[in-house]
């Protein structure tokens, strides 16, 4: 077994003492990652000991939002960390916004004719779901057709215009960030280099350099900014001659739980103990990382893991047979079938 995933799931709360509530496993982990809502539901109910409907009420009542504060992907965030994570980080994600408006046809006359409509429709404390917030635009004679809603929706909560927060029969609703947020969190950069430098390793550690670089999308200067004024707070471990950082704790809180650290966990797809890392392999041995993303699409699959390695990736079953559908990467350990079938029942 890897040692190296052990620690890191339990720096991410996967195993031991779960986070307290859904809001502080966010917290903790900085940021989790989003493209898929029913999945990142799931990442947050693992590691608070909640139900995935707490998870929602969470977003519902404005503790946790979801946005694109990095690498122009969606993730959870506690609501008053995504105005510093965009001030912070959103230079870097839009650079090249010209090109990729170019290739959608927008203009830059569009997309502030988007932002203008938007809070109007908006402010006051109005709630629109993604085809009703388009619909809108639409009517006032925005270019919303093909990929350009899309580009107008991220661009507007890229920059702090709009994010996304309560929801509605399982769709999540667009609101105003600065009525959502009425007390954000704001921080010079230098302060915000050294908060998230602190919370990444404490909360995904032990991890590299690289692996927070390409996290957040940062460089690597910024985290050597950052570590200047955190180093004293986390803890040296060493894999094979690469210094990787963590918070102090975590050792021990592995001990505190190793026998269910080597057990079998169920994790959904896009999971921060597989996405959170420029090196995953010492969850995801290299020979298998094609398994849990075909073809190099950018779809990672849910996956089983037993003491720290994936071993397969699994789904919902289609059939009456089995409840939960399972390809495994090689022969299975003996009863880990059944195992799989008794945590996919107990999932939150």
């Amino acid at each position: 077994m890897d040692e190296l995933s052990l620690l890191r799931m339990a720096a991410q709360r996967l195993v031991g003492p779960p986070a307290a509530s859904p809001v502080e496993a966010v917290r903790l982990l900085t940021a989790v990652q989003g493209q898929d809502l029913p999945g990142a539901l799931l990442s947050v109910a693992l590691r608070s000991g909640s139900t995935r409907a707490q998870v929602t009420a969470a977003l519902d009542d404005g503790s946790v939002v979801r946005s694109w504060p990095m690498r122009g992907t969606l993730h959870l965030t506690a609501a008053e960390d995504l105005p510093w994570l965009l001030d912070l980080l959103t230079e870097r994600a839009v650079r090249g916004v010209e090109k990729r408006r170019a290739i959608v046809e927008l203009t830059e006359a569009d997309v502030e004719r988007a932002r203008e409509v938007a809070v109007g429709a908006l402010t006051g404390g109005g709630a629109m779901s993604r085809a009703e917030l388009l619909a809108v635009l639409a009517a006032a004679g925005v270019p919303t057709s093909g990929q350009r809603g899309y580009h107008l929706l991220w661009w507007l909560s890229q920059t702090g215009t709009l994010v996304m927060g309560p929801t509605r029969d399982g769709d999540q609703l667009f609101v105003l960030l600065d009525e959502w947020v009425p007390a954000p969190r704001r921080l010079a950069r230098e302060e915000a280099l050294g908060e998230l430098v602190l919370r990444y390793f404490r909360g995904h550690g032990p991890a590299t350099v690289k692996d927070l670089t390409r996290w957040a999308y940062c460089t690597v200067g910024d985290v050597r900014a950052g570590l200047v004024l955190v180093r004293d707070q986390l803890e040296t471990y060493v894999v094979d001659g690469t210094e990787h950082l963590m918070d102090p704790g975590t050792p021990q809180r592995l001990a505190a739980a190793r026998a269910e650290a080597e057990g079998v966990h169920l994790l959904p797809g896009f999971d921060e103990l597989v996405l959170g890392y420029a090196d995953r392999s010492c969850t995801v041995p290299a020979e298998h990382a094609q398994r849990i993303v075909p073809g190099g699409n950018g779809v990672f699959r849910p996956t089983v893991v037993s003491a720290g390695r994936a071993v397969a990736t699994w789904r919902t079953g289609r059939g009456r047979t089995r409840p939960v559908e399972v390809e495994p990467f090689g022969e299975l350990a003996p009863g880990l079938t059944a195992v799989v079938e008794e945590r996919y029942a107990a999932l939150p």
